[in-house]
């Protein structure tokens, strides 16, 4: 997986006053927990931009103030009408201890359904896996070139060495509807 390097300054004050005023001057408030201490503090909001901007999943080489920290984004939180960060939460990753992350869907190969005049249906984009950071990859691929009309993958159907799929193993990942223009060759 792909790493940003990430750095903020530790917050002198905590409260939303202090918030506030931090966001008003270009600041976002997080914090950092999952290992040995929590910590508050701001970085500037333009560094978020290929962190979270992106369709990409990436770790952050943090460091703040004189201590670094290996972690992945936990949460975010956004306003509901200007849809700018307000927050977010990063979970401190501690060599040896799986982590949940969700991660992009890559579909690869071509579908002879497709071919014939079926559709192709992506039910989800992304997948929830739980392993160690080491064994996460950027994507997980799907390989679809066996699809024929009707046929569908399944969650239970992928398989990662050293990762766990967190979601529900019979959630559908894509398939190939019939239409109305399918072609039945005989």
């Amino acid at each position: 997986m792909k790493s940003v390097s990430m750095s903020g300054s530790l917050r002198e004050n905590v409260g939303k006053k202090d918030a506030k005023a931090q966001r008003a001057s270009g600041f976002i408030p997080c914090v950092i927990y999952g290992g040995k201490e929590q910590l508050q503090f701001v970085m500037k909001e333009e560094e978020f931009r290929h962190l979270l901007y992106t369709p990409e999943v990436k770790y952050v080489e943090l460091e703040v103030g004189d201590k670094k920290f290996e972690a992945v984004v936990q949460a975010t939180q956004w306003h509901p009408i200007t849809e700018h960060l307000l927050h977010v939460d990063f979970l401190e990753v501690v060599e040896g201890k799986p982590i949940t992350i969700s991660i992009p869907l890559l579909l690869t190969g071509t579908s002879p359904g497709v071919l014939r005049g079926g559709k192709l249906v992506k039910k989800i984009r992304k997948i929830t896996v739980k392993g160690l950071l080491k064994d996460i990859p950027e994507n997980v691929t799907v390989d679809i070139s066996n699809l024929e009309i009707n046929d569908i993958i399944k969650v239970s159907d992928l398989s990662v060495p050293n990762l766990t799929f967190v979601e529900n193993q019979n959630t559908v990942i894509v398939n190939i509807a019939s239409t109305r223009n399918v072609v039945d060759v005989q």
